[in-house]
This record gives C-alpha cells, sequence and structure tokens, in this order.
C-alpha cells in the first residue's frame, strides 16, 4: 500500500499531538520533486547523531523540547520555535521531552529531495 501524501490544496493537521504522542509515529507529509515536509516524532532521550541533509531545512518545534546541536553549538527549540540551516550543514539532536516538530527539506537548484 502507498504512503498517503498531502495533495496540493490538501489540510494537514499539525497540532500538538499531547495524549496521542505514545501512539504517533514519524510520518513524511508532504513529497514533491522540491520540497519534502516531515512531522518528525522523538520520544525523551532520543539521540540523533551528526548528520547532513542534502537541502535547506526549517525544523519548527511543535510541542517538547529539543536540542538541536549545530554551528558548534546547542541550540534550544521548545514549541512555537524555528530553526533554519544551509544545505549540508552538520547538526545532531536530542528530544530532551517527548517532542515533535515539522522538517522542510528544500532541494538545491537542479537537485530533488531524496
Amino acid at each position: 500500500m502507498a504512503i498517503h501524501h498531502a495533495q496540493p490544496g490538501e489540510v494537514i493537521d499539525v497540532l500538538p499531538l499531547a495524549d496521542a504522542f505514545a501512539a504517533s509515529k514519524t510520518t513524511t507529509l508532504i513529497k514533491s520533486p522540491h520540497v519534502e515536509v516531515i512531522r518528525m516524532v522523538l520520544s525523551a532521550g532520543k539521540v540523533i547523531s551528526e548528520h547532513k541533509a542534502p537541502g535547506e531545512i526549517i525544523v519548527q518545534c511543535l510541542e517538547g523540547n529539543i536540542t538541536f546541536t549545530t554551528m558548534g553549538e546547542p541550540k534550544k527549540l521548545r514549541k512555537g520555535d524555528m530553526l533554519y540551516l544551509s544545505a549540508g550543514e552538520p547538526h545532531a539532536l536530542e528530544a530532551i521531552e517527548d517532542s515533535s516538530f515539522l522538517l522542510t527539506i528544500v532541494a538545491q537548484c537542479g537537485q530533488a529531495t531524496p
């Protein structure tokens, strides 16, 4: 069965998961040749080691508390905070609390999202 991605004009619910957090998982909401939007769901203590994204990224914290380490320093993201990084910028993160956030990857000119 194919994974559903939102179509142009479709409304997507990105409210905090709250009580539904435990039953939720990371989901790709939108995927096109140039943009991918993923709702990341990380339980407290989850660490994603340093890596690089193939395009520019925008991270918007929807709930919880995330430490996002990039450019040599930790940056705290809480509900409502947003962070932008250039393509290929190394970064790592840790969920301090149960957290969800939107990750938007924008493909560089001439490339498609993975």
